[in-house]
């Protein structure tokens, strides 16, 4: 029953939503990949909004819901009969009512279970597509038959673009590169690769007296160069969104200098290695909203690189949705987080096999971050560099949250909505 009604509200949605795109014809730039959606939507849209009116999708909108939430300009009803039927009615206005209706969509779009972008696509139809990493092993990868067939969802939007219509990826990527092949649209790469279309190089922490503030980098396009900066995260994967807005600057071109001068208020969506000061004065890296091997690794080489740390602790949670290839690469990630950490803590079952890791580093273990948040409040000490990552249904944004010097920084957590709040 609860299946059935799922796909009956779905089809609701998706024949609204449907209904708004023919009727306002919004060009739709689609963002999809493994690995920074999120980050890479917010950036798009930031550059996007200096020519266009735009709307993007919130937070991570990106499902066969989140989708038609974004193109009706829609909160998540979640389960407030009321608030549905005011979608409803709001929906049925934008159809018959004048209505000032933006002529760009940024839509984020996502994977978890084989056919859902294809239900997507079948709403709208992109104009141009932006796609990030397709990692070795993708998340979600327990619901299909194998990392290729993730990888090959997540392509599919760029094989709904016409000919000549843009087409961003990564130049760092060689699934994306051979996908494109398949393509006839045009290509336009970012990324650190010496052919990239927009290059990013020179990739460094930014300081401001002695104290970590973001993530520089130098970005050349055509033989033209130019600094390019990320406030209040860290990691040199924070860069690549903001290269790879640059890119679709490109491609519906717009100006680079007007580019970089809207992406000066861009910063990365909570839980995507945000700074913030933690007791003790410490510092956290907060990158609790997700994880996968791919964006493990990235944290750890940011917290492997980052300057001044007193100690290096990394506070990882269990890495879901692998399937078979649950315990190898928890295994695997154990070999870099020994590397990179002098203090690994790990939350959940699976995290155990963080544990694996040479005896240099001393090693903590907690079955649930509830246990982990109140042993860590006492042992964080000046000039700890602390990160914390881990699937989302883990909740690691708890610990995050116990270790904050000011409690008014909460807000800047992930899921600090009520309807979270009250699964706690």
């Amino acid at each position: 029953m609860k299946k059935l009604l799922k796909f009956m509200i779905a089809s609701v949605l998706a024949l609204l939503a449907r209904a708004v795109v023919h009727r306002y014809h919004p060009r739709i730039v689609m963002v999809t990949g493994s690995v920074g959606k999120t980050s890479t939507k917010d950036a798009v849209a930031a550059v996007l909004s200096a020519r266009f009116l735009v709307r993007k999708s919130e937070k991570s909108f990106n499902s066969e819901f989140g989708v038609p939430f974004t193109i009706l300009g829609a909160d998540n009803p979640w389960g407030d009969p009321f608030a549905w039927v005011s979608l409803v009615k709001r929906s049925l206005a934008l159809l018959v009512l004048p209505n000032q209706y933006p002529n760009m969509l940024v839509l984020e779009v996502g994977a978890d279970r084989p056919g859902d972008l294809a239900r997507i696509l079948r709403i709208a139809t992109p104009a141009a597509v932006v796609v990030t990493q397709l990692p070795d092993v993708p998340v979600h990868v327990e619901a299909y038959a194998s990392p290729e067939a993730v990888r090959e969802e997540e392509f599919s939007p760029a094989y709904a673009l016409p000919a000549g219509a843009p087409l961003i990826i990564s130049a760092d990527d060689l699934y994306a590169l051979d996908a494109a092949r398949r393509s006839p649209a045009r290509v336009i790469s970012y990324g650190v690769a010496e052919n990239a279309s927009v290059r990013v190089s020179s990739i460094v922490f930014s300081e401001m007296e002695g104290v970590v503030t973001g993530m520089s980098a130098d970005v050349t396009e055509e033989g033209t160069s130019s600094k390019i900066s990320v406030k209040g995260s860290v990691g040199e994967v924070q860069i690549l969104p903001v290269a790879a807005a640059l890119a679709v600057a490109v491609a519906f071109d717009i100006p680079r200098a007007r580019a970089i001068e809207a992406l000066e208020a861009y910063e990365p969506p909570p839980g995507r290695g945000r700074l913030l000061t933690g007791k003790g004065d410490s510092i956290i890296i907060d990158d609790s909203y997700n994880s996968s091997p791919v964006a493990v690794e990235h944290a750890l080489k940011a917290l492997k690189a980052f300057p001044h740390a007193k100690r290096r602790i990394a506070v990882l949670g269990d890495m879901l949705e692998l399937g078979r290839y649950s315990v190898t690469e928890h295994e695997r990630i154990a070999r870099v987080a020994g590397e990179s950490a002098d203090v690994i803590v790990t939350v959940g079952i699976r995290a155990r096999a963080f544990a694996a890791v040479p005896k240099k580093a001393e090693v903590v273990q907690f079955d649930n971050a509830r246990a982990a948040a109140v042993a860590l409040r006492d042992v964080v000490e000046s000039g700890d560099v602390i990160l914390v990552k881990g699937s989302q249904s883990v909740r690691m944004e708890r610990i995050v949250k116990a270790l904050l010097n000011d409690r008014a920084d909460a807000a800047r957590l992930v899921r600090q909505e009520k309807k979270w709040r009250e699964k706690e």
